[in-house]
């Protein structure tokens, strides 16, 4: 991985580059296709992990790697009509934040969105690329927002069996083996 804490960038060029990325991904949700701009904002070391709730790491080293699961595997089948909209980003000299939001398809009864938030660390690197992206959202809000999707006819097949029940499955022996309640 690419060292950058000794070095500081301007926040405008940080800005610079999360607006890029979060373009790129608007373009993205469009056309669910996850790949055609990592090369364009990651450094070829980048690490991008996700921790799900601690049942599920995952951690893709490199820009190849971030392809196929990322953005490829994780990101492309079974999401179709799903977008991920920013509400707001940070930027310092090294270090940058956004707030987004897990946007389902269509609309509730009242018209608003079936949606739940999450956040990104990113660690700048120069030259309009980032060397960490670190995910975090809460996974059984996620979980819930899944059940109402599918409750309106709106959750794919392909993520309700391939994500969402091994996830509920993970999430459900993790908190079984605890404290009795």
């Amino acid at each position: 991985m690419s060292s950058t804490t000794e070095h500081r960038f301007e926040a405008a060029e940080v800005e610079a580059a999360i607006d890029r990325l979060i373009a790129y991904q608007e373009e993205a949700n469009r056309r669910n296709e996850w790949t055609f701009f990592v090369e364009a904002c990651y450094t070829p070391d980048a690490v991008y992990t996700c921790e799900y709730a601690g049942v599920l790491w995952v951690e893709a080293r490199g820009i190849d790697e971030i392809k196929r699961t990322h953005y490829g595997r994780d990101m492309q089948v079974g999401w179709e009509g799903w977008s991920f909209p920013y509400i707001s980003r940070a930027a310092g000299s090294v270090e940058a934040i956004t707030h987004w939001m897990n946007r389902g398809p269509g609309r509730r009864p009242d018209g608003g969105f079936y949606e739940t938030h999450g956040v990104s660390f990113f660690t700048y690197a120069g030259d309009g690329k980032f060397s960490r992206q670190y995910d975090l959202f809460d996974l059984a809000h996620q979980m819930k927002l899944c059940d109402e999707l599918d409750a309106a006819g709106l959750l794919s097949p392909q993520l309700r069996d391939n994500w969402v029940k091994p996830m509920k499955r993970r999430l459900l022996e993790q908190i079984g083996g605890g404290v009795a309640v």
